[in-house]
């Protein structure tokens, strides 16, 4: 894997050597032509000397551009023969200049090692030899060649094209291994974030595995509708998994005494765990578990001692330290209902959250008692409620998601009291266009702002 790293980097650093190195061969080939025509017409006494250093110069750098694959030139070397000819060749044409024409002449030079400090990657002894080569040549062909004297040479262009050589090799320095790091943090970085990509779809591919499991817990569309025929269900976790969720069943009571008959009952909930996302998933987990195993307990008749039952061991499942501390207080908020198919006779208990009952368009509510499930043990028992349903009723069970969405024009909480003026308004319609209006509603409200909590609504016909 290291192996792999490496080579990612050091691909990159070569392709980016050969694409300017080539660039300032190209540059040779052409620029180097194009200044003949100002040797043409400042130094016409020697156009032919020059056109023929310069032709070589240019054919040479075009045959390096062109064949450097086949002739397999080093990469670096591809940027250090341009140099290097041009320093023979500008050499030469110092050597035949009087005082004013070196001075002028001195700047292409100059030019030349600043360009090679921008366009150059390749390594300081190459850098080194460029210099040298530089500095023999002129003194070759200026001590053979030249009228002037050593101070009129380094007076007017010499000593500063000379100093400007050296910080060349500085430049050149600095600006490889700065290239080098740039691209070795870079690909770090990206290696970093291909690791993290993957462990997040690792993390997300166990989120969505998860789900299967908790969606095999909850009641399927299918089913639910088989117990409850005239109902929907408003499921909107806020992440991948939900804290949020909505059981149903249906039981058979048993008879107090021989007169009695038994009653078939429908029992449907809306639940609200602590948190959202994994933690309230593993909390929906044990509540559905507990849920189904409360309609198995003997001791349990009315969703009161249902509450009773979930209180109890949701405590001692979680919050129950081996000491005896409570030391998590993780818990629900419950609305659990329980219907009577012969009498539409409501029996209702909650922890925390109420059921709400529209009739003609008049909301009733039955408040749950003020304490969740879970979180605490204790003596008092939760609190059965009894209502009277009639055909057409509707039923409402809910967490707080729903009401509790930011947005609107002002980013404000929706509240309870848009909520159940939603609720009324749309009673009367049948159930599917309910659940349609209400989540188009909260869709409208949300807009662009992130969903705050996981969103669960039951609407029950009767």
């Amino acid at each position: 894997m290291e192996a792999v790293k490496n080579n990612n980097w050091k691909t990159e650093l070569n392709k980016r050597i050969v694409k300017y190195h080539t660039i300032a061969l190209w540059v040779a080939v052409i620029f180097d032509m194009l200044f003949f025509v100002t040797d043409y017409l400042n130094i016409y006494d020697y156009w032919q000397e020059f056109l023929t250093f310069r032709s070589s110069v240019a054919f040479i750098c075009l045959m390096v551009v062109l064949f450097h694959k086949k002739l397999n030139i080093n990469r670096e070397l591809l940027g250090v023969i341009p140099v290097f000819l041009i320093s023979i060749q500008n050499a030469y044409m110092w050597s035949v200049m009087d005082v004013a024409q070196f001075q002028q002449h001195a700047f292409a030079y100059i030019a030349m090692f600043i360009g090679a400090g921008m366009f150059m990657f390749y390594h300081v002894y190459y850098s080194i030899f460029i210099v040298a080569v530089n500095l023999i040549s002129c003194s070759i062909f200026l001590h053979f060649n030249s009228p002037l004297t050593l101070d009129e040479i380094l007076v007017n262009g010499g000593l500063l094209t000379g100093a400007v050589g050296v910080f060349s090799i500085l430049l050149i320095r600095m600006r490889y291994r700065l290239t080098k790091k740039e691209i070795i943090a870079r690909h770090a970085l990206e290696q970093s974030k291909h690791e993290v990509e993957e462990k997040n779809k690792e993390i997300v591919d166990s989120i969505n595995y998860a789900k299967r499991i908790q969606d095999a817990l909850i009641p399927p569309a299918d089913v639910l509708k088989k117990m409850l025929p005239n109902s929907f269900v408003i499921f909107k976790p806020k992440d991948i998994v939900s804290g949020d969720f909505y059981w149903a069943s249906t039981t058979t009571t048993t008879p107090k005494s021989k007169d009695e008959k038994p009653a078939e009952m429908v029992l449907f909930s809306a639940a609200d765990c602590t948190g959202h996302g994994v933690p309230g998933a593993f909390m929906s987990v044990i509540g559905l578990k507990l849920f189904n195993q409360s309609v198995k307990q003997p001791e349990v008749n009315s969703p009161a001692q249902a509450l009773d039952f979930l209180n109890t061991e949701v405590f001692t499942t979680v919050n129950l330290h081996s000491d005896g501390e409570n030391v998590i207080r993780d818990g629900m908020d419950v609305a659990f209902c329980a219907i009577d198919k012969a009498t539409l006779k409501l029996y209702f208990a909650g922890a925390n959250n109420p059921v709400y009952i529209v009739r003609s368009k008049e909301l009733y509510e039955i408040k749950g008692d003020k304490k969740p499930i879970g979180s605490y043990q204790s003596e008092e028992h939760f609190t059965d409620n009894e209502y009277q349903l009639e055909k057409g009723d509707m039923v409402y069970v809910f967490s707080d998601g729903y009401p509790d969405q930011f947005g609107g024009p002002k980013g404000k909480k929706l509240k309870y009291s848009v909520f159940k003026k939603l609720l009324v308004e749309n009673s009367h319609l049948p159930v599917q266009e309910q659940q349609n209006n209400l989540e188009a509603y909260f869709e409208e409200w949300k807009g662009d702002l992130e969903q705050l909590d996981d969103v669960c609504v039951i609407g029950v016909r009767i």
